[in-house]
């Protein structure tokens, strides 16, 4: 009991109410709370609202789904990274389950590819995207891929049909901001939008893109008629120096075409040379102005400059398991999310009904895998990089163009292109010659490329200009997509070799391994076969029928291919694939065999290999042009101890290029100066050197020559600069540059400090608005390797930044003893949706190096899911 008496209140009974104290308050305080609390109820139902909105889209991957036309339930097993493995009984439902999965995770960007390939990006992000559109209309990339349809296999369509039908049961059954943040976000621009239905010709037309970036030269017959203007061939043949093959081996190195067949020995290859007289700087400046152009097209697409790939296999004697080792990590450009989809395909019952059992990586959007394995057989792709491409200079007058002293008329057809917030279409002419698409014709920019092109005395008077066509194999209709079906479902060589003779474009180095202990290499791919004298280095006289293709390509079974190598591995970085005595040209822009020699030498370097070597290999960071420049920087005197602390760092230096590696960042700074005080004076800003294996081999040169013109600073007219005189300024300017950027205690420098990933959404990323980009764009991430280095974290090195550019876009080792054995990781992760656990969850794994299991036995998959989600007949 209280001891208070009843008669007298107690303190808190003598205290106003909370209600009361309030009223008691002045009318200005009162007000102002009025006023805060209102703010803070708005911003909490902000973000209530922002979450519900955010996770609105994330996908069910627990319980049950009917949707209609399912034959049978189907099985969803997801693991902690959220990576689905399918199980079902009939090829029909194991596709049309992909294509449910694939849009649950990743829709938008599946609708922004087929926008892309189709030239109709416009509609959804407005006048931003219409000249990358008008390039891929007068292209008409969505034009050969229906036409393709009508080439393909009949299972193979049935298969793309049955995608289809399970991308379109995700869209009837959720609205646009159940699908992506992205279309709500797109809608507050303005888009008013429902998607439309998927079809074939969406999932065929992603692989003109990947054809796009991989198609081989035509960068490289840009930039020599670039430099035409302003240097002599012999100086721009400095700058493409002939492939090292006394230092850097080519990948198959037994092997030549005996009787129309590839086999037998062959030897080294030698020089071409071009064919055709350097062009004008007239020309050379209308090119100019077309690279531009087509260079910001990559960036769009997601991929970059700098594409390469690593792949290999070891057989079982070189093994530790008695077995085949396969390892691939393709690099391409970095985006989020990232370029490849894992995904595993299983028939419940393996047989001649439904022959998938299939597991690795696809691209969203496209039915079956691109890279993996399947229950007898592995492979990995890298980048042949063969000259499939040629421009074309036209004679044009009027609606006619000149070809063998005559004229004929082009070929005309008109494109609508839907703008965001424009009133009308954009409305447009594509014009086209024997050769290909007038590119020059593209937009007001490239409409005077070639208007200045004078090519020869021989030459058509030039009237209004030259226009500008574009030849490419990926512009011909072919069957590709029935090679990925045939991949994914091949037992053995034979099998493996006979569904890659469908794969047209892009052109590929296939590297092979079986369970019974084969391993092999295969180069499949389109490639022309050009008249005598037309080397494709430079554009072409469209007018000389001597320049034209011969409309033949290398024949199948002559392109190089390897079983059972007697070196017991085959290793594929993107190097000169043969020989000379190869009859055939397949093309001469390799990279430079920095990446495949290393690889080479350290597959050699132990008598057999662990899985655990092969991802070794994988993040191995030494740079193989260090040892050659380190000892020119050694020898140049600094004159002060400020100047020479960065040049310290180099005389204990392992060449090694890991994230916290202070010497590291001052050679690539000093790399970057030196390129920059070299050619700048000298080039075009377009065709400043990025630093890449060509400028390795060009400075190799270079170096042994101390008075080359090349070293002399062209802006300084009564010095002539010399070698030593540009590595000194070179490396004072890196050491003033990474005092800004990050200390003045040169061992305090880190490479990884500035050589840093940032992984940006392709479309709604690229806003000026801090909060949008905060809300898609991941980044940040401090990494080692650099540009032709093993782990190929690609940068720039003629831009201002040192940011990765592009970069091994997953990771994967395959274990041809024990699939469950076998290793990978993504670059990003399984989901589209930002704020998803998995939108970048394989992202820090990556860049500290590290990897997952890749479970496939059903056993195994059962055991480490943790999510189960079934598709059933019904909706």
């Amino acid at each position: 009991m209280s001891d208070t008496p009843a008669s007298v209140p107690s303190d808190d009974a003598r205290r106003p109410g909370l209600l009361a104290q309030f009223r008691a308050w002045p009318r200005a305080g009162r007000w102002a709370t009025y006023v805060a609390v209102a703010l803070v109820l708005v911003v909490v139902a902000a973000l209530v609202a922002g979450v519900v909105v955010v996770r609105k889209p994330f996908p069910q991957t627990e319980g049950e789904i009917k949707v209609p036309g399912l034959g049978a339930d189907v099985d969803v097993l997801r693991d902690a990274q959220g990576v689905p493995q399918i199980y079902a009984d009939t090829t029909h439902d194991l596709f049309y389950a992909q294509g449910f999965v694939q849009a649950q995770d990743r829709f938008y960007e599946m609708d922004v590819r087929r926008h892309i390939t189709a030239g109709r990006l416009s509609e959804m992000l407005g006048e931003d995207a219409l000249d990358t559109d008008k390039f891929i209309r007068t292209m008409g990339w969505r034009r050969v891929a229906e036409e393709e349809l009508s080439l393909l296999d009949p299972e193979t369509l049935t298969y793309l049909e049955a995608f289809s039908d399970g991308v379109n049961a995700y869209i009837d059954s959720h609205s646009p901001s159940e699908m992506s943040l992205e279309y709500s976000v797109l809608a507050l621009n303005g888009l008013d939008y429902a998607p439309e239905e998927w079809t074939p010709a969406d999932s065929v037309a992603w692989l003109k893109a990947m054809s796009w970036d991989l198609r081989g030269n035509m960068e490289d017959e840009i930039t020599r008629a670039v430099l035409a203007g302003r240097h002599s061939e012999a100086d721009i043949a400095e700058l493409f120096p002939p492939y090292p093959y006394d230092r850097h081996q080519p990948i198959v190195t037994q092997g030549a075409v005996v009787d129309g067949v590839y086999e037998g020995e062959a030897t080294r290859p030698g020089t071409r040379k071009p064919a055709r007289p350097a062009l004008s700087g007239a020309v050379s400046e209308a090119l100019a102005d077309l690279k531009g152009g087509l260079d910001a097209m990559p960036e769009l697409l997601g991929h970059g400059k700098g594409l390469g790939s690593n792949g290999w296999v070891v057989d079982g004697e070189h093994s530790t398991t008695g077995r085949p080792i396969l390892a691939n990590d393709p690099h391409l450009g970095i985006s989020v999310p990232g370029i490849w989809y894992q995904m595993g395909l299983h028939c419940n019952d393996v047989g001649d009904a439904c022959p998938f059992d299939v597991t690795g990586y696809t691209f969203a959007g496209l039915p079956g895998v691109v890279i993996g394995h399947n229950q007898d057989i592995a492979w990995g792709f890298t980048n042949l990089g063969p000259d499939v491409t040629d421009l074309y200079l036209e004679k044009i007058e009027g609606q006619q163009y000149e070809y063998d002293g005559k004229l004929r008329d082009l070929d005309l057809r008109d494109e609508t292109i839907e703008v965001l917030g424009r009133d009308e279409p954009f409305t447009f002419t594509v014009r086209s010659t024997r050769h290909g698409p007038l590119l020059s014709d593209v937009s007001a920019e490239l409409s005077t490329v070639g208007a200045n092109s004078p090519v020869g005395d021989d030459a058509p008077a030039r009237g209004n200009g030259y226009g500008v066509a574009l030849a490419w194999t990926a512009l011909e209709p072919a069957n590709t997509a029935d090679a990925i079906f045939g991949i994914n479902t091949a037992r053995n060589w034979d099998e493996f070799r006979a569904a890659a003779a469908d794969f047209a474009s892009p052109s590929q180095n296939m590297v092979y391994a079986d369970r019974e202990g084969h391993i092999g290499y295969q180069a499949p791919g389109r490639i022309p076969i050009r008249k005598s004298g037309n080397d494709g280095d430079y554009p072409a006289e469209g007018w000389l029928p001597s320049n034209d293709w011969t409309g033949k390509y290398v024949p199948f079974d002559a392109l190089p291919s390897v079983l059972d190598p007697n070196a017991g591995y085959v290793a594929t970085a993107n190097q000169a694939v043969t020989g000379k005595d190869y009859p055939y040209y397949l093309g001469d822009s390799w990279a430079y065999g920095y990446r495949s020699q290393r690889i080479v030498d350290l597959l050699e370097q132990k008598e057999k290999l662990s899985v655990e070597d092969m991802e070794s290999i994988q993040l191995d960071d030494r740079n193989g042009f260090a040892p050659t420049m380190v000892p020119y920087l050694l020898d140049v005197l600094m004159p002060s101890d400020y100047l020479g602390a960065g040049q310290r760092l180099l005389k204990s230096w392992d060449f090694d290029q890991d994230a916290d590696s202070a010497a590291a960042a001052y050679f690539n700074a000093v790399w970057k100066e030196t390129l920059t005080l070299t050619f700048h004076d000298d080039m075009r800003e377009a065709v400043w050197p990025d630093g890449g294996g060509q400028w390795y081999e060009v400075m190799r040169r270079l170096l042994a020559e101390p008075d080359s013109h090349w070293w002399d600073n062209t802006e300084t007219e009564t010095e002539i600069e010399t070698r030593d005189d540009i590595l000194a300024e070179a490396m004072a300017a890196a050491r003033d540059d990474l005092v800004v950027r990050q200390s003045r205690r040169a061992v305090d420098w880190t490479w990884g400090h500035h050589h840093r990933m940032n992984l940006e959404n392709q479309t709604v990323g690229q806003s000026d608005i801090g909060l949008v980009q905060w809300l898609f764009n991941r980044g940040g991430y401090e990494v080692g390797g650099g540009s032709e280095i093993v782990d190929a974290t690609k940068w720039d090195a003629a831009s201002d930044s040192y940011e990765v550019t592009a970069a091994p876009s997953m990771r994967m080792v395959v274990s041809m003893a024990d699939f469950d054995d076998s290793r990978w990781v993504n670059l990003t992760g399984t989901s589209g949706h930002a704020f998803n656990d998995h939108y970048v969850d394989q992202t820090e794994l990556w860049a500290e190096g590290r990897t997952l299991p890749w479970l496939w036995s059903r056993k195994a998959v059962e055991e480490s899911a943790e999510h189960t989600l079934t598709l059933t007949p019904g909706g």
